[in-house]
């Protein structure tokens, strides 16, 4: 079992940034992918990011590789999401998850997820 809870979250300028963070409970942790998503109000929600459960690997979804980065600190169970740049478009519900395993773009495949957290970028 993990629980996650998303902070960080809030109102940010167009070209402005924001960090997420996500603190896991549990013990198991480390074994566990974890992924970002996000949902915009009447959109499904949406891949943003994950990375493998020892951060050696990330991906992103097309639409913010270059602008956020994933990172993971397994020693105090967190994943964050550094979100630089920031455009309106990116505005939604930020969510994060934890799949046992690899880690997947297919929101479906994870087991765990967050309440999550409410980004709004304003022009």
């Amino acid at each position: 079992q993990v629980r996650l809870v998303e902070s960080g979250g809030g109102l940010v300028q167009a070209g402005g940034s924001l960090r997420l963070s996500c603190a896991a409970s549990g013990r198991t942790f480390g074994s566990y992918a974890m992924g970002w998503f996000r949902q915009a109000p009447g959109k499904e929600r949406e891949f943003v990011a994950a990375i493998t459960w020892n951060g050696a690997s990330a991906a992103y979804a097309d639409s913010v590789k270059g602008r956020f980065t994933i990172s993971r600190d397994n020693a105090k169970n967190t994943v964050s999401l550094q979100m630089n740049r920031l455009k309106p478009e990116d505005t939604a519900v930020y969510y994060c998850a934890a799949r046992f395993g690899a880690y997947s773009e297919y929101y479906a495949h994870y087991d765990y997820w967050g309440q999550g957290t409410q980004v709004i970028v304003s022009l």
